[in-house]
């Protein structure tokens, strides 16, 4: 997993044999991603992620007149919470589907909280269950990764979207954005890069190359910013394909202040828009801490800047070709001031996995 990440595996959970069966035949990434959500404490996470929790049942409990007497697909459903959710907020049922072995646990879940009777929770790819319902008139999921795309789980939203869901229905949530802007953080790099020029008196700088490929996913603090934040890529649910998910989007970035620039950051906002009154929430520096921090991307040179001045580029974004739930990733740069000195260009690759 990606530098900074906090724990997703689960090699010591054991598969029951339904499990086991059902992963009979994936590719070792497949079963990997998908036993990482075995184990307990990543649903402990997400569930005490209160940005996250509270933004999704305020979303849907402010909306009963959108759910009652509905049927909801809950896509990637845990331990259950959004299924509970629409329950409460007078949904007619919902369905539930994981593939994690971790849905034995939303059965007991839902049990024990009197809603059997109206959650059907089934194991299994969304792409090869079968439902109850021919269609259905409201998709709840919380899909997002980090960097928003990693893992790849909105291709299945957007299966269940066009499989499932019925004509005029709603997606909870509906949109989202990725932003980016520079930051100084020569301390910390040096800290992480540096380190490998000499490491106990012997020369690692190979090591150096693997650093600088692999994004960080951490906090970071707002006065870290040197640019405003610019918004790269928004994504409508509705109307998003698979194949958009692969993409080149220009940036601006434009200086705040004189400073230097080590590094560039990503972070996504949410947005309910099918709500009577539109919920948001931000994983940005700039906001209450989330699970999904934010993606920092460290540049080979450090770029002197100066207010108002303006660093152009483009990031790109596909699935790497071996495992589909990772991603390769470039941002290239260019920045020009009046000083030729300060004249810099540059790219860089990084690969999440």
């Amino acid at each position: 997993m990606m530098n900074g990440s906090t724990n997703n595996t689960a090699t010591d959970t054991p598969w029951t044999s339904s499990s086991a069966d059902r992963m009979a035949g994936m590719d070792h990434a497949e079963v990997r991603y998908f036993t990482s959500y075995d184990h307990h404490g990543i649903h402990e996470e997400m569930l005490k992620d209160e940005v996250r929790t509270k933004s999704y049942r305020d979303a849907i409990y402010q909306n009963r007149h959108i759910f009652k007497d509905k049927v909801v697909l809950d896509v990637g459903c845990g331990t259950g919470i959004l299924s509970m959710f629409a329950v409460k907020a007078g949904a007619r049922h919902v369905i539930g589907v994981d593939m994690s072995s971790i849905i034995e646990k939303a059965r007991q879940i839902v049990a024990v909280n009197g809603m059997s009777s109206k959650i059907t929770l089934l194991q299994g790819k969304m792409e090869e269950v079968i439902l109850p319902f021919s269609k259905v008139d409201i998709i709840v999921s919380e899909w997002m990764g980090y960097f928003l795309l990693y893992e790849s789980m909105l291709d299945t939203v957007l299966y269940a979207r066009d499989q499932y869901l019925a004509p005029g229905g709603k997606i909870f949530p509906d949109k989202a954005t990725i932003y980016l802007a520079a930051i100084e953080d020569g301390e910390y790099k040096e800290d992480k890069i540096g380190f490998w020029d000499n490491v106990y008196g012997f020369n690692y700088s190979p090591m150096k190359e693997v650093a600088l490929t692999e994004p960080l996913v951490d906090t970071v603090e707002m006065k870290a910013l040197v640019t405003d934040p610019y918004p790269v890529l928004t994504l409508d649910l509705y109307t998003v394909t698979p194949a958009d998910l692969a993409f080149k989007a220009p940036f601006s970035l434009t200086c705040k202040r004189s400073d230097f620039i080590h590094a560039i950051i990503a972070w996504f906002d949410i947005s309910f828009t099918a709500c009577h009154k539109q919920i948001n929430f931000s994983t940005g520096p700039h906001a209450k801490y989330t699970h999904w921090k934010q993606t920092v991307f460290y540049l080979r040179d450090v770029l002197t800047v100066e207010g108002d001045e303006i660093v152009t580029g483009h990031l790109e974004n596909k699935p790497n070709e071996r495992n589909k739930r990772d991603l390769d990733i470039r941002i290239s740069y260019a920045f020009d001031a009046s000083d030729v000195a300060r004249h810099a260009e540059g790219r860089c690759a990084y690969k999440m996995c």
